[in-house]
């Protein structure tokens, strides 16, 4: 394969079959060592040939005549030549190039936006211009959270990632996607109790599964492998009435092969619904495959997803391809049309000779009467 990046109209193109090339130069090759094709002829035998050629004044020689062609039949012979053989190269024009993403991964973020995530108890690492906060700040639980997440989501380049918000419900704030910055505009536009001040956690985790279960049977594709799934639930208190159970949840969660990453953040000391069951968190993580964490602190919290991140490291994979388009067949008409062109010319051209001639002889017939 051969490809050249043709200037002609700025297209690209590539040659499948370049050294056709090679056969060029063949009509000279021919011209030059072949002899000039011969065809026999009756002729009449005279006794005084001699005599004739003497008073004719010309020189006897071989009774083989060769055509010679014209310049314009040099011309469309050399044209169609070049015509066939850049035809038989077989060229391909290049279309732009196209990327052909393939995920690895499904990452859906499950956070509380319960009561206790307004609590102030963590300090600001680094300062963020945009929400005005500064480094060593005190700041909310859901402000922390946001700061690491969007860390987070800046990593996982080929993941798709999805958002789920609970507090007395848990409901789907942003379907899987791979554009990050939508998904943390959305993240940013979350408030603690925007979904109620309890904290069902079982029913996070069960929307989670549902939302897995309707992707997977809707847009997965049977030629492509299955992609991984993973849920990261970050909560700062204990279950607290959910329809279905936190470890029932994590159980129908092993079965379908989705991890669950428990992140807790908070004192585990505290009591009430802001208590912290760290057992109903481990054994939520272990049941589903996946392992769990406490943060007291944002730098913890940034080393829980630091480690998710390369529990889960991010599977991507892009492949460049460029569309092709055959053109070969527009040579070869191109020779068709070339060739009857030439011939509808040179009939039109003999008939009017002939009509010529013709008037002329009328002409002269009617002149010499």
């Amino acid at each position: 394969m051969m490809t050249i990046f043709s200037a002609w109209l700025g297209l690209s193109i590539e040659f499948v079959h370049p050294y056709s090339f090679l056969l060029l130069p063949l009509p000279l090759l021919v011209y030059w060592f072949i002899p000039a094709y011969r065809t026999k002829k009756t002729a009449i035998k005279i006794p005084f040939f001699d005599t004739l050629m003497t008073v004719l004044g010309e020189t006897p020689s071989e009774g083989a005549s060769q055509l010679t062609p014209s310049w314009w039949q040099r011309v469309i012979l050399i044209i169609s030549w070049i015509l066939v053989i850049t035809a038989l190269a077989k060229p391909m024009i290049l279309g732009n190039p196209q990327v052909r993403e393939q995920f690895g991964r499904d990452v859906m973020v499950v956070v509380d936006l319960s009561g206790s995530m307004a609590e102030t108890d963590f300090v600001a690492t680094k300062a963020n211009s945009a929400e005005g906060i500064r480094a060593g700040q005190r700041i909310s639980r859901l402000a922390a959270a946001k700061q690491v997440l969007t860390d987070f989501a800046n990593t996982r380049q080929g993941d798709r990632l999805g958002l789920i918000l609970f507090g007395d419900a848990a409901f789907l704030q942003t379907p899987f996607t791979a554009d990050q910055q939508a998904w943390l505009d959305l993240l940013q536009q979350t408030d603690v109790a925007m979904a109620g001040q309890s904290t069902h956690l079982g029913d996070a985790i069960g929307l989670a599964i549902k939302v897995f279960d309707q992707i997977y049977t809707q847009d997965q594709d049977a030629s492509q492998p299955t992609r991984e799934k993973v849920a990261i639930v970050l909560t700062d208190g204990n279950d607290t009435g959910s329809f279905v159970e936190p470890i029932e949840a994590a159980k129908v969660a092993g079965a379908k092969d989705v991890r669950i990453h428990m992140v807790a953040m908070g004192d585990p000391a505290t009591v009430g619904e802001q208590a912290l069951d760290m057992n109903t968190i481990k054994r939520v993580a272990a049941l589903s495959g996946g392992q769990s964490f406490q943060a007291l602190d944002q730098s913890e919290l940034e080393q829980a997803y630091a480690t998710i991140g390369e529990l889960e490291p991010a599977l991507y994979e892009a492949t460049t391809y460029r569309p092709k388009q055959t053109i070969h067949h527009y040579l070869i008409s191109a020779v068709v049309v070339i060739y009857l062109l030439t011939f509808f010319i040179l009939t039109l051209k003999r008939r009017v000779t002939k009509q010529r001639e013709r008037a002329a002889a009328i002409v002269g017939g009617s002149d010499h009467d």
